[in-house]
Formats: structure tokens, sequence, C-alpha cells
């Protein structure tokens, strides 16, 4: 079927909330490249939201998953457990920096890794409340509606969210909230909403994903980690978008030196197979009773084949230094943008994890969130898929595979310069 045919059926059967305002179909992929079904090229900056940073269809993991079809493909791992599960688990535990000896569950989704993130703090802790940030996201079921520190869209139309979360503010000086106002701000909660002796956690992404990539500093993260030994709280870091490789490091917390108690990943763990997992400190991944973590389809047979293989290609070749490579590259890309266009600001990265703001003034930050929608939108019509975030809308993302050819890069970072060109032009076409 082509385009045409498949966006009928999508008006037709797909709920509005659930559909894509794409009208291109996925085909085919290769890497960092997308074919539609009408045959159309396209160069892949978003990694389908940061879950390919080994590329589409890496040939190690599609030899596993091929393989593991032949043999088991689901027995629910409570029912009839199998190599894979275990096996995954073990790697986990032995790459997470989380105190103490590690422990794992596997579960579907990143939301459902942070909802038995928080059960597990609960059962560990005895305690209640949870404290998350601005900007954060989490997840789409209800308990990571709740945490997610922006409404729009998440819980719009959905009524009461669950209660016991509470909110801080994370760490943004370009937007006017330094880290000492954060920290301030993170106290205060403990003494006006989330008393400490009722509260089992605190939760938060190293690096901003939804929220506009913005990572926390060190002695933030230091500071976090100083509170919640305090009160006895738990720390509990989302890696889901920053993890397996997309900063430099396997995990983003790692530039820090910080161990939390508990993390959660997802995405780029399974190459495009549907896999997450919750890993901590044994003594609280213990907590609960026996059958109380886990379901049907948590850590199936063949997304676990993925993970191994996953594995086995961040050793093999050099995954972590690719990253960090397309890091370098990114920014200084970005810093040749900055000075080309009057409406590009904020560059930043942490690896490949790099974004910018589109502003309408620099001198007052002013977010410009319809310029990102119509650079989004040009640059897809070109042939790029392209990604915005953040609070004001305004972040343009970049979740590229971190394999992706040079060549494939420049040609993706050619499209942009164009469509910026053609959008408020350049100071080069200006002084031309």
């Amino acid at each position: 079927m082509n385009n045409a045919q498949l966006n009928e059926l999508k008006q037709r059967y797909v709920a509005s909330g659930a559909a894509s305002p794409a009208a291109h179909f996925a085909d085919r992929a290769e890497n960092a490249e997308i074919w539609d079904a009408d045959g159309n090229r396209f160069v892949d900056f978003a990694g389908g939201i940061g879950v390919l940073n080994i590329g589409h269809r890496h040939p190690k993991v599609v030899e596993a998953v091929k393989a593991q079809l032949d043999k088991v493909m689901h027995t629910c791992q409570t029912v009839m457990p199998y190599e894979g599960y275990v096996r995954v688990a073990e790697k986990l535990s032995q790459i997470t920096p989380v105190r103490g000896h590690a422990k794992v569950m596997l579960a579907n989704s990143g939301a459902e890794a942070l909802e038995n993130a928080v059960k597990v703090a609960r059962a560990a802790t005895g305690k209640t409340n949870v404290i998350c940030f601005d900007g954060g996201y989490h997840g789409r079921t209800f308990m990571t509606m709740a945490m997610n520190g922006k409404v729009n869209p998440y819980q719009t139309d959905f009524g009461p969210m669950p209660g016991t979360v509470f909110r801080a503010p994370y760490p943004v000086p370009y937007h006017g909230v330094s880290e000492d106002e954060a920290l301030r701000g993170l106290k205060m909660a403990l003494r006006t909403d989330a008393n400490p002796k009722d509260t089992a956690a605190i939760i938060l992404e190293p690096v901003l994903g939804e929220g506009g990539f913005y990572a926390a500093p060190t002695s933030f993260l230091k500071a976090i980690r100083d509170i919640c030994d305090e009160h006895g709280m738990l720390m509990i870091v989302d890696e889901v978008q920053s993890g397996f490789g997309r900063t430099g490091k396997m995990f983003a917390i790692e530039h820090s030196g910080v161990e939390p108690d508990i993390m959660t990943m997802a995405k780029s763990m399974g190459d495009g197979m549907p896999i997450s997992a919750v890993v901590g400190t044994d003594k609280h991944m213990d907590a609960s009773g026996g059958n109380s973590l886990g379901g049907t389809y948590t850590g199936s047979p063949v997304s676990c084949a993925a993970v191994l293989a996953v594995l086995e290609v961040f050793e093999e070749e050099n995954i972590l230094e690719k990253s960090q490579a397309l890091g370098d590259k990114l920014a200084k890309r970005f810093g040749q943008w900055q000075q080309q266009f009057d409406c590009i600001d904020n560059v930043r990265n942490l690896g490949a994890m790099a974004a910018f703001d589109l502003v309408s003034d620099k001198a007052n930050h002013t977010p410009n969130a319809e310029l990102a929608g119509a650079l989004c939108k040009k640059a897809r019509k070109n042939g790029l898929v392209l990604l915005s975030c953040g609070m004001y809308g305004n972040t343009i993302r970049f979740l590229m595979p971190v394999t992706i050819e040079d060549k494939i890069l420049e040609e993706g970072f050619a499209i942009i310069e164009q469509a910026l060109t053609e959008l408020v032009g350049s100071k080069q076409t200006a002084s031309a």
C-alpha cells in the first residue's frame, strides 16, 4: 500500500490521540536512513526518539532476533524462565552504576520501568511520596503522567492524577533557574509538601529528555545523593533516553560519579525491540514479596536476545567512542550555526545528546516554538526526520544513530541549513 492509502486507513481506524501527524509511512530502514511506502528516502535524525543508538536493523541484532525466533518466542518468564532473562540481568547488574550489588527486573517500556521503580522504592522504604522535577518526562501511564513535569499533552483530558507526587525545580540557568535555586526549591518541597518521613524517593533524569536536553550539574546530583542519604530516601535515576551510549558513557550518570539506588532504562537497550529494566541495589530490589513484580510479556525472550546483541555491539564497535566523536561534530556545527543564524541560541551537548534553541530574541532568550515547528516540517518535506522538544517547544534535539555515516550526517546538516536559510535567512545571505 502507498502513503495515501495508509493515511486513509489511519484517519478511519486509528484513535486521534494515538495517530501520528506524519503523512509518510516507514517501509524499510537501514542504520540512519528510512524509506517510506512510496519509496521516498529520509535521513533519520530522530532514531525512533532515542531508541536506535546503534542504528536501524543492526545486523548483529537482526541475526540474534531471528535465531531466537527459531527457539522460543514466549513462555512468560514467571511460568517458565529462560536463559535470556537471567543473562540480561547479569549483564545489566555488571554495567549499571548503582550502589552495591545490583539486581534486575525487566519490563516492556520506559513508563513501565518507572512505575515499578516507584513500587520498589515504596516497598523498600515503607514510604509513599515521590519528588520529581520540572520539565521531567517519565511516561504516559497514570503514575508516570503525574510524575511528568509538563502538563500538555501528557495529562490533558485525563482527569485527576495520582497523588503523593511532588515537584521541584530543575536547574536550567538559561531559563533563570540556578543550581542554588533548584536546591532551595527541593528543600522547600521537603518542608512544605513532601515530609521526608513520608517520602520514598527523589526521581530525576540526569539529562532532561522531553524537557529540553539539559544536563544536571555534577554538584547538583551529588547534593541530591546527600539529601536522600540524610532522610532515608532512595535516589532513582531515569536513563530511558540518556542511557545506552547517548552521552558518550553507557549511562549519563557516569559523568558525575554519583551512584543512585535505582536506575531505569529502555529505548536503545533493545535497538528497536520493546524492553526496559529496573536495576537497583539488591536489598531494595528484594524488598517486595514474591511475584510482586513482572508481567506477562516482561523480558520477552526475543527482546532479551536483542539486548545481549546490543551489548556485544557496544564492545566490538567502540560505540561509546563513536558517541563522543559524534557529539564533537554536532557541537562544532552548532557553534557555526549559532554564528550564522540569529535564531539559534543556547547550543549544548553531552556526548551525542545534543540540542539548540530557536529564539526570536537572543538577548531575552525568547522562545520561538513556531519556527521550531516550521523547521521540522520543512526538514521532513526535504527528506530529514527531525524532532523538537522542550518546555517551550523551541528546542531542536538530535537523536540520530551514533553509527551514522559522515556522508549521511552531512546530508542532514545541509537540509537543516537550507531550511533555516529559507525560513529566516542567514547572516552570510544578508551580507552577500
